[in-house]
């Protein structure tokens, strides 16, 4: 399930089992209530000892521990200033050590974890021990451009709330609140620097609840001064208790804050000012665009990407384009949209899936049949200058492209950037590169459009043999739904095959290369199939909107319409067709139980959403009902009660159901754990198999270090291994 953020700093059908008012597992709701924990426990120890034991699960635990722990893997970075930053997690250091390495080291090459030019800045094992607190390294925001402090994100067991703490990179200590450190108890935020000693801050704090939205975010933005209490901090910008949440940013180039509200998942309205002498009594102006239309700022513009046709200067734009506007020509008639420059109008085939600023180039990563490229453009340098493509040379064909960090302030012409000559060109890009068969590289994108291969990950499976197709599936309504198919070796025949799909809040599934996926199945002969289903973004924000709402079941045909295909073409049988998906994923899965048992051999369902009838009343879940709607109106009636796994839930008698392994984290505080232990007690209470694994920490992640994303891995496909049967070709 995403996370709903606004603005970020820019540093960085049948049958009831019950009267529906009525739940006979409302208890397990109590995420830690002793009787709660008590029934966590019993079954996550048998699920544990069943399919976490034994000679053939612990050999599976050494070689996913072997792959997660690896010290030749690639440091990921991101790029601030003078360094590249990165969070390095091993056997030895299984919470991470957060690091940098100057970049004039990192553009010569990927150095070694043992290279002497890292220079370790927080050891959060060492953290973690000393405060007897089970802390995640959650990210940082930078005091750009000095890059001399930066605000920690600590999480709990990998919640999504946060203690933020300010730490001086220069003595590599936190600054304690004696010395005016800042310092915030831990809050779902968002924070943003302003100058030395004030920073953005978003985040419900009042005890009475009222600064916080029905979601749980913040609903007001305030200017947070050194040494004060953050909860007498002036506010600057408020929303309504029933919208998402609130966020604002601050530009240290222009001074300008833009700040967005949003009523719901999918929209928002957004604003923006001059941060003056006095901020508490300068004016905001509300931006000129629709709701629906997405927007970003760096420096002396504005990117739009509407959802919808938007109109501007007498034209229309379709839903899914690019569009840029001078601030200049905003600032000056702030009632309308001057004409914009198009920087992409989407095709059916084609959507852009992120934007990414350099300080003199505009990199766009577009999806072309859910595969990856990239476009470049020179930003100019007036207001009225063109922008002109620039070329990206020599990047491989199919394949996962991602923009790890391109520093927009390097080229910002501000004091405290440091030495030109120890800084990355302003218009260099790190990127990672991956394909299905394919290990991950760490790509230098110059700004002459040519690359450098920085390092790769060596190979951690055989990929001897294993074969990587796509196809097309057609819907129940003939829409065609894409499909990518990753069979390893062995001979023809149908063979144990799980199928992943999402479909939810225009999040693309990318066919990219996954080690623990190959090591413990690809390898061995299984199928492994991504489904490109409606809901997502494949194909832009009309692929979405297809299947939100009341048109959820489109979704669910299309991975129904997968499934059959899977078995129509031989590449599987329905006994031997697994599928998995996680948050809404897991609905997915769980409408996959519910409505079409008869498809599938076995479910994995993870950090699920099951419960329709009360998932807007658990934690964050009401910032979704612009997704799936309101079970409080008319909508549980006329859609949510029809497909809403949990209350659907048949006796054992009636129907078969497939296996299922249901996974969650007592830690999730996005997806209430409460789904998945009240759909398992559901299952059980019906006489179906259901096994039970609720790691203690690990958030919607499910997993907060190596060796617990080892354990959720080995459980999952040592799942399918025992509950999907090997047939020999020819048999039945």
């Amino acid at each position: 399930m995403p996370l709903r953020t606004c603005r970020v700093d820019h540093g960085i059908i049948e049958g009831m089992t019950a009267p529906a008012d009525v739940d006979p597992h409302l208890h397990l709701e109590s995420v830690d209530s002793p009787e709660a924990l008590s029934w966590v426990r019993e079954r996550s120890d048998r699920t544990v000892a069943d399919l976490a034991s034994g000679p053939a699960a612990d050999a599976a635990t050494a070689r996913a521990l072997e792959i997660l722990d690896a010290t030749d893997r690639i440091a990921w970075p991101v790029l601030r200033g003078r360094h590249a930053y990165t969070l390095w997690r091993d056997a030895e250091h299984p919470r991470g050590l957060w690091r940098r390495v100057p970049w004039s080291v990192l553009a010569q090459g990927a150095p070694a974890v043992d290279h002497p030019a890292w220079e370790t800045l927080l050891d959060v094992d060492a953290l973690a021990a000393e405060e007897d607190v089970n802390w995640v390294y959650s990210g940082t925001v930078v005091r750009r451009p000095s890059d001399d402090r930066v605000l920690i994100r600590l999480s709990r067991g990998g919640a999504d709330a946060v203690e933020i703490r300010e730490f001086d990179l220069a003595s590599r200590r936190f600054v304690p609140r004696a010395e005016g450190g800042f310092r915030l108890a831990e809050a779902k935020c968002s924070v943003s620097w302003v100058d030395r000693d004030t920073v953005l801050l978003a985040a419900p704090l009042d005890p009475d609840g009222s600064d916080a939205t029905e979601s749980g975010y913040a609903r007001v933005v305030r200017l947070w001064r050194r040494g004060t209490d953050p909860v007498d901090a002036p506010e600057l910008f408020s929303g309504r208790t029933d919208d998402v949440a609130v966020g604002a940013s601050h530009d240290p180039v222009t001074g300008r804050v833009t700040a967005s509200r949003a009523p719901d998942f999918h929209t928002s309205e957004e604003w923006s000012w001059p941060l003056g002498a006095d901020p508490t009594v300068d004016a905001p102006f509300r931006l000129p665009v629709p709701e629906d239309c997405r927007v970003d700022s760096c420096g002396d513009w504005l990117l739009l990407r509407p959802r919808t046709d938007l109109g501007a200067a007498g034209r229309t734009y379709p839903g899914g384009s690019v569009l840029v506007v001078p601030w200049a020509a905003v600032d000056a008639d702030a009632g309308r949209l001057p004409e914009p420059a198009v920087l992409f109008a989407p095709t059916p085939s084609t959507t852009v899936e992120d934007v990414t600023w350099g300080r003199g180039r505009l990199l766009l990563t577009i999806l072309d049949d859910t595969e990856s490229r990239l476009e470049a453009f020179a930003i100019p340098d007036t207001a009225d200058g063109p922008w002109e493509p620039l070329p990206v040379r020599g990047l491989p064909e199919h394949v996962s492209v991602d923009v790890l960090s391109c520093d927009r302030l390097a080229w910002a012409g501000v004091a405290g950037a440091g030495p030109a000559a120890e800084r990355p060109h302003p218009d260099d890009a790190v990127l990672a590169v991956s394909g299905p068969v394919v290990p991950p590289s760490l790509v230098l994108l110059r700004a002459d459009g040519s690359n450098q291969t920085l390092g790769s990950t060596p190979h951690r499976f055989d990929a001897t043999g294993i074969e990587v197709t796509r196809h097309t599936a057609v819907s129940d309504d003939g829409t065609e739904v894409p499909y990518t198919v990753m069979r390893g070796p062995g001979g023809p025949g149908p063979r144990p095959t799980i199928l992943y799909g999402y479909g939810g809040f225009e999040v693309s599934m990318r066919p990219a290369y996954a080690a623990l996926r190959g090591a413990l199945w690809l390898e061995d002969g299984g199928v492994y199939v991504v489904a490109g289903i409606r809901g997502g973004g494949e194909y832009g924000p009309g692929w979405h909107r297809a299947a939100v709402r009341e048109n959820r079941p489109r979704a669910f045909e299309d991975f129904a319409a997968v499934a059959r295909a899977l078995v129509d073409t031989g590449v599987t049988t329905r006994d031997q067709l697994g599928a998995t998906g996680g948050s809404n994923g897991g609905l997915l899965m769980g409408v996959m139980l519910t409505r079409y048992p008869e498809l599938f051999g076995a479910l994995a369902i993870a950090v699920p959403l099951l419960d329709m009838k009360r998932y807007h009343l658990l934690l964050a879940g009401a910032s979704w009902m612009a997704e799936y709607g309101d079970p409080d109106s008319a909508d549980w009636e006329d859609f949510l009660g029809h497909y809403s796994p949990y209350q659907h839930v048949r006796p054992a008698t009636e129907v078969r159901y497939p296996p299922v392994l249901m996974t969650t984290s007592t830690r999730d505080d996005r997806v209430h754990p409460g789904h998945a232990r009240k759909m398992t007690a559901a299952l059980e209470a019906a006489g179906h198999e259901v096994a039970y694994y609720e790691n203690t920490e690990g958030g919607h992640a499910g997993a907060a270090d190596n060796s617990q994303e080892a354990r959720k891995a080995v459980l999952t496909y040592e799942f399918f291994r025992r509950r999907l049967p090997r047939r020999r070709p020819g048999t039945d």
